[in-house]
């Protein structure tokens, strides 16, 4: 008898043991099929235009005379780089500019270059109007308009939450367009808080 009560108790436990090793594999898979939303941080960095003020540095795998660390780029959004001499920079995105080195540098000079291209410090957004510390500031992935304004300082007292526009940088009319507290500010952005009259 105390033998078939010790056997249903180590079954139970091995039970007991695979279930939770099974649960434990699950979650760990829903992680890794984990996707970003669309608009996310991920999503804004593959379509990063790269532009005026932008700070990259670029590696060439195996070739440290080619590597140019924390380059800002001019007004023209160029950079200089060995062998291909001034590059319009401004409007490709990361893995554009890396496709654009690669091609250059293939077959004249290198048999099979890998090249990185990262940002190392985007160009400022803009906020003014109603907060306390007007000003432009550097922006960073996933920024909102709500934390825009607290890098601003926050609100004043008499700033209205509701009446907050945008300029986005490019805008060629520089059409201001109201946005919402939980949008994403993108890079070159002039957000401007309006004063509330009640």
């Amino acid at each position: 008898m105390f033998a078939a009560l010790a056997e249903n108790s180590l079954i139970r436990t091995w039970l007991a043991v695979a279930l939770l090793l099974a649960a434990g594999a699950s979650a760990a898979q829903a992680l890794n099929q984990r996707t970003v939303p669309a608009g996310g941080s991920e999503s804004l960095l593959s379509t990063y235009k790269l532009g005026m003020g932008d700070v990259i540095s670029v590696q060439v795998v195996g070739e440290d005379d080619l590597k140019r660390d924390k380059v800002r780029l001019s007004d023209a959004g160029t950079l200089s780089f060995p062998y291909l001499g001034e590059i319009r920079v401004r409007g490709m995105t990361v893995g554009e500019l890396e496709d654009f080195i690669t091609k250059g540098l293939k077959g004249r000079y290198l048999l099979n270059p890998q090249v990185t291209v990262t940002i190392s410090e985007y160009r400022n957004f803009f906020v003014n109007g109603q907060v306390m510390k007007p000003g432009g500031f550097p922006f960073e992935p996933g920024l909102t308009v709500r934390k825009a304004i607290s890098i601003a300082g926050g609100f004043k007292e008499r700033a209205s939450k509701e009446k907050i526009n945008v300029i986005h940088e490019g805008d060629l009319k520089g059409d201001a367009k109201r946005i919402a507290l939980d949008a994403l500010v993108k890079p070159g952005d002039i957000l401007t808080v309006e004063e509330s009259f009640f």
